[in-house]
């Protein structure tokens, strides 16, 4: 089996791989943050798999595309490749908008608010982060119509925020019963959790990664 695969698809998917470095980097500087003021860390056991799942993301695109000599379509090449830039471009703006808070893991923070700002003001989109992440495992792969690649990492991904989301909801609403860390309260201006934002009952959940919340999402 031959080799075909573009330059630039190459280099498409080597720099999204630094994009998640990049992430790691600052969920692990979020991390000794929140860590310091009393963060409580949950979903160790699925983190894992999320891991795995984005990384096998970036692994399928240039296999399948390279090995399986699928082929560039523009008609549906460039609009993907659009999403994959605008995928990218919410991811940022929700990890500037929770600042140190945000992270790859489930981490909460006891005694501080939600955030407001960002797409967090959208009470209609209730995990932006995961949506970045939907749109982007999805729309990567098929820049080269690697869609075997999409539709695995679309359903494993879609396994896996179940199991995700449960535990923001379950590590929120632990904190109603958990005192705030001494010096936390106060100590930063509101900020919302990172990768576990979604509150309990009927209030919008929110979220950051991921990887929150997408992890190396």
């Amino acid at each position: 089996m031959s080799w075909h695969l573009s330059s630039w698809y190459l280099l498409l998917v080597l720099l999204v791989g630094l994009e998640r470095v990049a992430e790691l980097v600052v969920a692990r500087r979020n991390a000794r943050w929140s860590m310091a003021r009393g963060g409580v860390l949950s979903g160790q056991g699925h983190y894992p798999w999320m891991v795995a799942l984005h990384t096998g993301l970036l692994a399928g695109c240039l296999f399948e595309a390279g090995l399986a000599d699928r082929p560039f379509v523009p008609a549906l090449g460039w609009p993907m490749l659009v999403l994959v830039v605008a995928a990218q471009g919410l991811r940022w703006w929700c990890i500037t908008a929770l600042g140190p808070q945000w992270n790859t893991q489930v981490i909460v923070v006891p005694g501080l608010p939600l955030v407001e700002r960002g797409p967090y003001r959208l009470r209609w989109l209730r995990h932006p982060n995961y949506v970045a992440v939907a749109v982007e495992g999805a729309a990567l792969p098929l820049v080269h119509t690697a869609w075997v690649t999409a539709l695995v990492f679309t359903v494993l991904n879609a396994a896996l925020m179940v199991v995700r989301i449960r535990c923001e909801n379950d590590a929120l609403a632990s904190l109603a019963t958990t005192p705030p860390a001494a010096g936390t309260a106060g100590t930063a201006p509101p900020q919302d959790v990172p990768l576990a934002t979604a509150p309990p009952g009927d209030a919008p959940p929110r979220d950051a990664p991921p990887s929150t919340g997408r992890a190396p999402a």
